[in-house]
C-alpha cells in the first residue's frame, strides 16, 4: 500500500489491517515503541477548509515523530494557477508525504503520480476514505471487532457523494449491508451501481425503509462545500430524509447514530438525537486522528 486515494482501490483486507492497527496505536496514544515519522515532513494541502481533518491530520504526524506543514491553496501557487503536475514534482524533491483535501479526485491521483510520495486523499468530492475508517474504527470499539459484518447499515439524506460512494465500496469489500436512502435524485446512478456491483448495497427512497432494522445510521449535512447556492432546494427535498427520534423507532434494538460533522442541528439531524448520541458521534470524531495514524504509519514503513 503506497497511498490511500480511494475505498474503492483497497481491499477488505487491507481495510481490516488498517483498523487493527488503529485499535493498537489509540491504545498506546504517547507511549508509542516506533515512530515511522520520525525527521520526516508531510504537508498538509487543503482547498478546502476543516477542523477535524486538519487538526487530526497534524496532530497524528506529529504523534508519529514527523513534522505537518499546512500548506493553503490560497498561499501557495497552486491557487494561481500553477499545474498540478508541477506543484507535485516540486514537492516531491523536497518533502516525505502529502495529505490532501480538495475538489477533484483526479488532483489527488495526480498528485500522487508527479510526486511519487506517498499520498492521503484527505476528502474530495469523489471519495472520504479516512472518515469511513473512522467510521468502521468506531463500530468496531462499540461492538467488537469486525461486527460490521453481520450489521445493516444505514446511509440517510443526500447519499450520491463522497461519503455514499466510500459507504458503497466498503461495504463490497467488507460484505455488510449498506442502505441508502434519499430523494430519487440523490441516489447514485445506475453508473456508480455497476461499477460497485454489489448485491450488498440496496437504494430506497422510502424513509422507513432507510433504517428499518438497522444497526447503524449514518447521516451527513445536505449542502456539501460548494453547493450553498443549492440550500434552499435542498432542504425542501431532504426534510423527510431527516434522523429524528420517530424515524429511529424502527432501528434495530441498540443502534447507534453517526454523522461525520459538522452537523446542521434542525435539519438533517435534530438535537435531540444528537445529543442522545453525542458520545458516539464525538468518539467517531475522535477516531479520525487514530484511522488516520494507522494510514501514516502504515504508508511510512511500506515506502
Amino acid at each position: 500500500m503506497k497511498n490511500l486515494l480511494s475505498i474503492e482501490e483497497l481491499t477488505g483486507g487491507q481495510m481490516k489491517e488498517l483498523l487493527a492497527l488503529g485499535h493498537q496505536l489509540k491504545a498506546e496514544r504517547g507511549h508509542h515503541a516506533k515512530l515511522p515519522l520520525a525527521g520526516q515532513t508531510w504537508a498538509l494541502i487543503f482547498s478546502k477548509s476543516s477542523t477535524r481533518t486538519r487538526v487530526s491530520f497534524e496532530v497524528g504526524i506529529s504523534e508519529l515523530g514527523g513534522r505537518p506543514m499546512f500548506l493553503s491553496t490560497r498561499d501557495i501557487q497552486l491557487g494561481r494557477g500553477e499545474p498540478v503536475k508541477d506543484t507535485a514534482r516540486v514537492l516531491g524533491r523536497m518533502i516525505h508525504g502529502m495529505v490532501i483535501r480538495t475538489y477533484a479526485q483526479q488532483e489527488v491521483v495526480d498528485m500522487a503520480r508527479y510526486s511519487n510520495l506517498p499520498t492521503i486523499n484527505a476528502l474530495t468530492d469523489q471519495e472520504h476514505p479516512c472518515q469511513i475508517l473512522a467510521d468502521l474504527l468506531t463500530i468496531e470499539e462499540k461492538y467488537g471487532t469486525g461486527a460490521w459484518k453481520d450489521m445493516k447499515i444505514s446511509f440517510m439524506g443526500d447519499v450520491d457523494n463522497n461519503m455514499g460512494r466510500s459507504w458503497m465500496w466498503a461495504a463490497k469489500h467488507l460484505g455488510f449491508t449498506l442502505v441508502l436512502c434519499g430523494p430519487e435524485h440523490a441516489l447514485p446512478s445506475a453508473s456508480t451501481l455497476a461499477a460497485i456491483d454489489s448485491p450488498n448495497v440496496i437504494c430506497t427512497t422510502d424513509p422507513e425503509e432507510g433504517v428499518r432494522g438497522c444497526h447503524i445510521i449514518n447521516t451527513d449535512t445536505w449542502i456539501s462545500m460548494g453547493q450553498e447556492a443549492e440550500k434552499g432546494t435542498k432542504e425542501k427535498a431532504f426534510f423527510p430524509y431527516q434522523v429524528n427520534a420517530k424515524l429511529l423507532q424502527l432501528a434495530a434494538p441498540g443502534h447507534s447514530v453517526l454523522h461525520c460533522l459538522p452537523a446542521y442541528r434542525g435539519y438533517e439531524i435534530t438535537d435531540e438525537v444528537l445529543e442522545h448520541h453525542a458520545d458516539t458521534i464525538f468518539t467517531e470524531a475522535e477516531n479520525r486522528l487514530h484511522a488516520q495514524k494507522a494510514v501514516l504509519y502504515t504508508l511510512a514503513t511500506a515506502n
